[in-house]
């Protein structure tokens, strides 16, 4: 029985040394929950088998059922070519120009269906900066676990057998919490930059450690960033804030080094106190809502993370003598226009940020036919929250939003009634807030959020 026991951990230490040979885990070694996994992804690996090839679920979807998470997305690769996979089903549908991948459809349900990657070839298409272009090169399952990035995203499990091959240690690395590349650090961010995002989502997402050799070369290859197409910058950092750890990635953005060029304005806000309080205000409640499987906003994220930079521009607009609304109106195009070279902002997305902006000195006229206009508006609810946050950051006075609730919860007489009282403070609360409040304040009176400023 000792040894038996001996030769079979032998036996995987000679196995974990051939990196053409993956260390077999079974259901009592790797402890995965087949509830976990979607009965499409179950569906998709067993047409494949059925048709005679090799199918697995691999990267984040693997990684999470070792950490006992549902998974979101469930990725699946397959020694299948894409044209061979889109005729195994319905509705299926090859992308990709970088590397060609096929997106099956079940319903909404969306599975993403890669073909084994080959070793890399050094005459694949290349820019300046050795970032790889197009590489379509198939090949065998032990040369796609050498492509992927990290140890804990190379391992494949098999629904059918309830079997992980783990390729590069990977199970190890999720045991002791570590992000660990493989390959040369150095050579797998110049290929994709976008690796350095990843690292640092991975690393507040899932609360690991990165492992020194890959954390060292990041601020000296920052820069690369800047080359990657602004789409997929931007699809990365969507990814990141709506992680359910946006604030831990930001601050590790900022201590990687790596958010210049991305919010490049994010240092000056955090550096303000009512700015800080109201991005973290924001990001905490994104965090919430995904925690409690809610839908959020991209637009309203993103309108959050930039409002200050907005409110900033704005002051200054009214300072040169512009009136308030289309000083707002131009305080928020400057803001989305050095933006959008930067993320690729799409059209949807800032044309709800906006809405959201806009809507914030109407909430202000209290009076007359106002209020009534503004609950016609298709953007209230998340107009209506973004003045949530101005009014909890302290830029606000908390009456108006107090307001404004009992408002939107009242019915016709009640609201009369709200309308009949005379507010205590009228025009732009966002123009100059803190002459306002000394008007407000009596003399005898101390306020909380003046410790703050």
């Amino acid at each position: 029985m000792i040894k038996k026991l001996i030769r079979r951990i032998l036996g995987k230490a000679e196995e974990a040394a051939d990196p053409t040979q993956p260390v077999v885990l079974g259901p009592q070694e790797h402890g995965i929950n087949p509830a976990l996994v979607s009965n499409n992804a179950i569906r998709v690996t067993q047409s494949l088998q059925e048709a005679g090839f090799k199918a697995f679920l691999v990267g984040g979807a693997v990684r999470d059922l070792l950490l006992g998470v549902k998974p979101k997305d469930f990725d699946i690769a397959t020694n299948a070519t894409p044209e061979e996979v889109k005729r195994l089903f319905r509705r299926a549908f090859i992308i990709g120009r970088r590397f060609q991948i096929v997106h099956v459809m079940f319903g909404q349900d969306l599975l993403e269906v890669t073909t084994f990657r080959g070793a890399a070839v050094e005459a694949a298409p290349k820019d300046e900066h050795g970032r790889v272009l197009r590489d379509n090169t198939f090949g065998e399952q032990h040369e796609d676990a050498l492509r992927r990035d990290f140890t804990i995203n190379a391992m494949y499990y098999d629904p059918a057998t309830q079997m992980v091959l783990d390729y590069h240690g990977g199970m190890a690395d999720i045991r002791s919490r570590t992000l660990r590349m493989i390959g040369v650090p150095e050579e797998r961010y110049r290929e994709d930059p976008v690796r350095m995002l990843r690292v640092v989502r991975f690393a507040a997402k899932l609360g690991f450690e990165i492992d020194p050799s890959a954390q060292a070369p990041i601020p000296v290859m920052a820069p690369l960033i800047n080359n990657v197409p602004a789409a997929r910058v931007f699809d990365e950092m969507l990814k990141l804030l709506m992680s359910g750890q946006a604030m831990a990635c930001l601050e590790r953005l900022r201590s990687e080094g790596l958010h210049h060029g991305l919010l490049p304005l994010l240092d000056v806000v955090m550096e303000q106190p009512l700015g800080e309080r109201f991005v973290r205000l924001a990001l905490d409640n994104t965090d919430l809502r995904i925690r409690q499987g809610k839908p959020v906003s991209p637009g309203f994220l993103f309108a959050s993370l930039l409002w200050h930079q907005v409110l900033e521009k704005w002051r200054a607009y009214q300072a040169a003598g512009e009136p308030s609304i289309p000083a707002l109106h131009q305080a928020a195009d400057d803001v989305l226009n050095g933006q959008t070279e930067k993320l690729a902002l799409q059209r949807r997305i800032a044309t709800d940020m906006r809405d959201i902006w806009a809507m914030q000195p109407r909430f202000e006229r209290r009076t007359g036919k106002s209020p009534y206009k503004l609950l016609e508006h298709p953007r209230l609810r998340a107009g209506y929250d973004f003045l949530l946050l101005r009014c909890e950051s302290g830029e606000l006075d908390a009456e108006l939003g107090t307001w404004w609730t009992a408002f939107m919860e009242a019915d016709g007489p009640g609201r009369e009634e709200l309308l009949a009282r005379k507010p205590r403070v009228e025009g732009e609360a966002a123009a100059a807030p803190k002459k306002r409040a000394r008007r407000r304040r009596p003399k005898s009176e101390t306020v909380a959020g003046d410790s703050a400023e």
